[in-house]
């Protein structure tokens, strides 16, 4: 009996020497733990997360339901008219949205609910006054 010990070769597969060669060339130092980090690790993750970082990804959008669609709208109209150049500039702006929320509420609009009632006009324009 002898009293060799097996000689261990080193054994590389292709795919091995296909991930070293890589490694060597540089194409994996762009990669999220070679110093770039992971998007949105700082980020609560809901249980959409993947839904909502796929069409974030995809450049898509998903319309609104009416309800929510006519708030965001509120909210613009009202950032809009803060940032008028005349007071009759600021009561058109409020006009034309509370003619479209007094509408919504009058017939109902598909979503979840509305929680909107019209400006008062009068209130913002003073508010606008005051800020110029």
């Amino acid at each position: 009996m002898s009293d060799r010990k097996p000689i261990g070769l080193p054994f590389e597969t292709w795919i091995d020497r296909q991930i070293r060669e890589a490694e060597q060339r540089g194409e994996f130092d762009d990669l999220p733990g070679k110093g770039k980090p992971l998007p949105g690790l700082d980020r609560h993750l809901d249980e959409m997360w993947w839904i909502k970082q796929k069409i974030e990804s995809e450049g898509l959008s998903m319309p609104l339901p009416p309800t929510l669609a006519l708030r965001k709208e509120a909210e613009q109209a009202l950032a809009e008219a803060r940032g008028a150049r005349s007071e009759a500039e600021v009561r058109q702006i409020l006009e034309d949205i509370n003619h479209r929320i007094r509408e919504a509420i009058r017939t109902g609009l598909s979503g979840p609910p509305l929680n909107l009632m019209p400006y008062d006009v009068d209130t913002i324009v003073s508010e606008w006054r005051r800020n110029r």
